[in-house]
């Protein structure tokens, strides 16, 4: 399996130079500024998607919007962690080597990588984390998915993974994170629902500045009444929608 994209002539190995060979177009300081954010920038950047997540479901909707959302946020760096688990038999399978051992002329922007290469596991981890703040919070979920497909970019602009090797992380960490999403909430749910009636630690699931309790997306709608509406005696009855 060593020779996965091997050939010159492969899409994956042509777009491997175009992506790239922006980095050997862009002055030195923006490529150094590159290889910081997708080795720890971008990662940084989701740790704090998912605080600043954690920190606003703790405040708005229903107690148990909050014990939900909490659960899924709980779920992301654990799917991240089962991801980069299920990664390592499949990188001793495909034996994938790094692009610049292949191929010449490569800007490569970090040194020192000297394992396999398919599949990325930053790019697993962050797909993991995007998918699972995604179950917890959509709005969230779209940010963190989007630093995840910067993520991928970046793995490949700074020469150490092929496009391919982007994908595959992309797919394990999407597949993982929904699989087993909901094994997993069943567990942790509650976990989490005893943690927020708990007196001492119920402020990591729902703040005690929470706004009223309602249903931000939920659709009102009226109840219809017999006689159009008009008033009746007492033998009225109304009907419930």
């Amino acid at each position: 399996m060593a020779g996965l994209a091997s050939d010159g002539s492969n899409p994956d190995v042509s777009l491997l130079y175009d992506i790239n060979g922006l980095a050997k177009a862009a002055p030195p300081w923006f490529d150094r500024v590159m290889g910081f954010v997708g080795e720890y920038g971008i990662m940084l950047a989701m740790v704090l998607v998912v605080l600043w997540c954690w920190w606003s479901v703790r405040r708005r909707g229903t107690p148990a919007d909050s014990v939900s959302a909490v659960a899924g946020l709980v779920w992301a760096p654990l799917a991240a962690g089962v991801a980069l688990l299920v990664n390592i038999p499949i990188r001793g399978f495909v034996e994938r080597p790094r692009p610049f051992k292949d191929h010449q002329g490569l800007e490569v922007l970090v040194a020192g990588k000297t394992d396999f290469s398919f599949v990325s596991d930053h790019a697993t981890l962050a797909m993991a984390l995007g998918v699972g703040v995604f179950v917890a919070h959509r709005r969230f979920g779209l940010v963190a998915i989007g630093l995840a497909l910067a993520e991928g970019f970046a793995r490949v602009y700074m020469g150490v993974h092929y496009p391919t090797d982007v994908i595959g992380g992309f797919a394990l960490g999407t597949a993982v994170a929904l699989l087993l999403a909901p094994l997993a909430l069943a567990l942790l749910t509650p976990v989490v629902s005893a943690v927020a009636r708990s007196g001492r630690f119920a402020g990591l699931v729902r703040s005690r500045r929470a706004g009223p309790a309602r249903h931000p997306e939920a659709v009102g709608i009226p109840e219809p009444r017999i006689g159009g509406g008009q008033a009746s005696g007492p033998g009225h009855n109304d009907l419930a929608a």
